[in-house]
Order: structure tokens, then C-alpha cells, then sequence
């Protein structure tokens, strides 16, 4: 297949190499016109993904026609924020018989969509079989180096999704299929918010204890949320759900945990943020989940503490008093 992966963070590159030994004729695209001159030239992204090859037959480019005319598959790799802004700039003509396969992580700000939803709220001619997502537990750093991982490939389609499914699927990278969108798109989103949380009790010392318990009444809440959108309530207990969930909570490579670790710890989210090359989708995302929450009127306690943390400045100890001392309720 043609494939373009639009977006040469550490993922969309570690995707770009994975589908390129998987048979695929393969284009990257870099928004930055001089950093992907950089990658053509030294054939590795020293920035975001250091002592990984970028094979030579790849197709480095920073021009958006050329990456999205004539493919077979493009795969969205682009941070959830930004996404939209690059999308704009695809000619619906371009992507007429093209599979778009989004991988980010994110719910759009102010819209309050999901990366699906505003991709065909910005080319409305799209068909919903020619939209899918990838995700699940999966960091570019373990990948790359083919350490094995599972994921999941979703579209209402399901033919779309097992033709993603077989384009992505190796011996170390194995994709499971699901036809529930929506349900994956909001686990691989939510899960970031819990995981600033974790990093939060790490950062404040509490312990193991603590960190079970956000995880594990995270997961509630990222369900009954979820649920009420409109999603399948087992999407949560799978990949996209507790796995992605148990992931970024627990890994020494988890951008989110790391921002919670260094705000439990004292700092301020600006200096945090500012500190660091690649983005925290969790971050935003608590914006959105937040006013999700509230237009959907489920009760999400941990999101609105860790909301509460990064933008009011509440006292991280002060918030977990404050999930502790709740009413009693059932499990």
C-alpha cells in the first residue's frame, strides 16, 4: 500500500519505520520545514525518537499535497490541538479513495470533539468507512525498538478496520479489531487525565495504595463517562481502556505521568511544560474532559481534582483529602 504518516513526532516515526519493513511504500510528513531536511539528511529524529534508523526508502517530506495525494492510507499522527490546523490544508479531492487512520490522543478544545468527529466535521465528504483509529498501550520508545505490544484497530467499518488491522500487524506489534469508534478514541484520551493524577501521587510520595486506587477509580469514571456519550462500556476494560490506562500510569516513558510526577512534586505546570519537547496530551484534555462531564452530568471526581491542580493551582495533598473524605458510596 501507499501509506503517508503525517506527523514526525517519536510515534508518527516509529509508525512510518514499522509500516515501511511491513511492506509498505511510505511517506512522513514533517510540519517543520527545516527539521524535515534534518531527517532526510541524518535519517534519524534525534529530537524525538534518538537511535532509531529512518530507512532511506522513506520519503521524508514537509509538503502536505505530496503526502496526501495518490495513498492508499493516511495515518494522522499530529497532537490532538494541532490537528485540525493541518487537516484544513487536505483537499477533500486528494483523499477521495484514501483510509485516514487517526493515532492522537485527544479531545479538540472548545469543540469538545474527538479527533474523528473533527475530521469529518472538516471534510464533511469523508465516508465512515474511510475513517479509522489506532490505539492502545503503546509507547514510540518500547516499539520502536520491537519490544511486543498489542493495540486496537477501530471503524464503524468493519472491513476498514481488518484492512488497518493487516497493514499494521507484525510479529511484535499485534492489532486486535473493534467497530467501536467513539469508545476507543475517548479511552486513549481520558486515560492521560488519569495519568497526570498518577504522576501527581508519585510526585507527592503517597505509595502504591494511592496510585491503585486513581487508577482503578479511574477507569470507573473514564467508563461512566464514556458510556453516557455513547460508547461500549467493555471498549474500557480493553486496550484502548485499562491497558492504555495501565501504561501511561506506571511507565518511566509516559509524558503525562511525568508532568503530574513534577507538579506532585512542587512545580508550577508552566515551568513543567516548559521544560519539555514533546506534548502532554493530558494536559488540554482535562479542559475537555471537564466540560464533557459537565454537559453530560456524570460525576468524574478525580478529573475535576487534577483539572483543579493544573489550572486553579489547588494543593495536590489538598485534592486527595478531598477524593478521601467523599460520601460513602458502592463500589
Amino acid at each position: 500500500m501507499k501509506i503517508s504518516v503525517l506527523g514526525a513526532g517519536g510515534w508518527g516515526t516509529t509508525l512510518a519505520v514499522l509500516l515501511y519493513y511491513n511492506g509498505h511504500d511510505v511517506t512522513l510528513w514533517e510540519f517543520n520545514k527545516h527539521y524535515a531536511k534534518v531527517l532526510g539528511k541524518t535519517r534519524e529524529n534525534k529530537t524525538f525518537l534518538p537511535g532509531i534508523k529512518i530507512p532511506v526508502e522513506i520519503n521524508i517530506t514537509h509538503d502536505l499535497e505530496e503526502a496526501s495525494v495518490n495513498k492508499n492510507l493516511i495515518v494522522l499522527a499530529v497532537p490532538s490541538q494541532f490537528l485540525r490546523s493541518v487537516i484544513k490544508n487536505i483537499k477533500s479531492s486528494d483523499i477521495r479513495d484514501t483510509i485516514i487512520v487517526n493515532v492522537a490522543k485527544g479531545i479538540e478544545n472548545n469543540s469538545l470533539m474527538t479527533m474523528t468527529q473533527m475530521l469529518r466535521d472538516e471534510i464533511p465528504l469523508l465516508d465512515e468507512e474511510q475513517i479509522g483509529v489506532l490505539s492502545g498501550p503503546s509507547h514510540a520508545e518500547e516499539v520502536s525498538r520491537r519490544i511486543p505490544t498489542a493495540v486496537v484497530a477501530a471503524s464503524k467499518n468493519h472491513d476498514t478496520s481488518k484492512t488497518i488491522q493487516s497493514s499494521f500487524m507484525t510479529p511484535y506489534f499485534r492489532v486486535y479489531s473493534s467497530t467501536d469508534v467513539l469508545g476507543v478514541e475517548l479511552g486513549g484520551s481520558f486515560k492521560n487525565v488519569i495519568a497526570i493524577g498518577a504522576g501527581i501521587i508519585d510526585g507527592a510520595k503517597f505509595g502504591d495504595n494511592t496510585k491503585a486506587a486513581i487508577m482503578t477509580r479511574g477507569v470507573a469514571e473514564i467508563a461512566r463517562l464514556g458510556v453516557a456519550m455513547g460508547a461500549c462500556p467493555d471498549t474500557f476494560s480493553g486496550l484502548s481502556g485499562m491497558g492504555d490506562l495501565i501504561v501511561t500510569c506506571m511507565s518511566r516513558h509516559s509524558r503525562n505521568r511525568y508532568v503530574g510526577e513534577q507538579i506532585g512534586a512542587g512545580k508550577k505546570l508552566k515551568e513543567v511544560l516548559k521544560s519539555m519537547n514533546m506534548v502532554a496530551e493530558g494536559v488540554e484534555t482535562s479542559r475537555s474532559a471537564s466540560q464533557l462531564a459537565e454537559k453530560y452530568n456524570i460525576d468524574t471526581p478525580i478529573t475535576s481534582e487534577v483539572y483543579k491542580i493544573l489550572f486553579e493551582d489547588k494543593d495536590p495533598v489538598k485534592a486527595t483529602t478531598d477524593l478521601m473524605t467523599r460520601d460513602m458510596r458502592m463500589e
